[in-house]
């Protein structure tokens, strides 16, 4: 993970994972490129490592699990803060990463009914949708989508 990029994201996981976290604009659109897309490495999914599959299992868990919108968000928050601190993926397969990361941020935020012209339920279908972009553009063996 590159240094500056990893800390702007590890603050803004920290951030949404924290209790009572509230702020006049959601931090994720401060950080989120319109431009970012996810592509392939090349035509091949990006490499993952350990902490990344436990934490994005973690989520499909919980979504498939019909949690309640404040319990899956939370969810989803404190699993994306533990992925930027124990994951180590080469920068490129990193910065991909990042864009699925926002993904489910930004739907944890709006399940919270933080996001102007958001419903819950548009929270919850962008987290689905973030899941499902991870398991096209990333190798994760055995990954199902929901």
């Amino acid at each position: 993970m590159r240094p500056l990029k990893g800390a702007v994201i590890l603050g803004a996981a920290v951030a949404f994972a924290a209790p009572g976290f509230a702020a006049d604009k959601p931090l994720w659109h401060e950080h989120a490129a319109p431009e970012a897309r996810l592509t392939l490495n090349q035509g091949r999914k990006w490499p993952t490592d350990a902490p990344l599959r436990q934490g994005m299992e973690n989520i499909r868990a919980a979504l498939a699990g019909g949690m309640d919108d404040a319990a899956l968000a939370k969810d989803v928050r404190t699993e994306v803060a533990d992925i930027v601190q124990k994951c180590r993926l080469e920068p490129a397969a990193d910065a991909q990463l990042h864009v699925v990361l926002i993904q489910l941020l930004a739907g944890a935020e709006a399940m919270e009914g933080k996001v102007q012209g958001e419903s819950r339920g548009d929270g919850l279908e962008r987290i689905a949708k973030a899941l499902s972009a991870y398991g096209r553009h990333f190798d994760h063996a055995g990954w199902r989508d929901l």
